[in-house]
């Protein structure tokens, strides 16, 4: 039942606690349990706006690889982990020490990016030319 709720909620997390309760076939106090206790169990993290990047006005969009390690490890420094441009980040095994998920209004943005980045080591990107699938939402199977 729980996944039920979840796909429901992926789908679209503005649905009514009544709507949701009639597309499980609970009631809606016990949807309302349900999702409370999801919440509290950190399985639900939050409720968000899919935002299309592009369309918001920045169409610029790359995976950037980088090798650092050490003091100077982008991973050590929060101010830029919350520069507005990076989107995801990801530690990774092998190579590389982390994976970045950006977006950037231009490609000048970007190249002052990949600038204010290569202090930290040595970034490495890749152009996101389309993503036949950005975002799917997680399920039981």
């Amino acid at each position: 039942m729980d996944w039920a709720l979840l796909a429901e909620l992926q789908q679209d997390a503005r649905l009514s606690y009544s709507e949701l309760s009639r597309r499980v076939h609970l009631s809606a106090p016990a949807v309302a349990e349900r999702v409370r206790r999801l919440e509290e169990t950190g399985v639900i993290t939050g409720y968000h706006a899919r935002v299309d990047a592009s369309r918001a006005g920045r169409g610029v969009a790359a995976l950037i690889r980088m090798s650092c390690y050490g003091p100077r490890c982008v991973l050590r420094d929060e101010q830029a982990l919350a520069w507005p441009e990076i989107l995801e980040v990801h530690r990774v095994t092998g190579d590389a020490c982390c994976l970045l998920r950006v977006v950037t209004s231009s490609m000048t943005t970007f190249e002052e990016m990949i600038d204010r980045l290569a202090p930290y080591g040595h970034p490495s990107s890749m152009m996101v030319l389309s993503s036949p699938v950005p975002w799917r939402p997680l399920s039981s199977g």
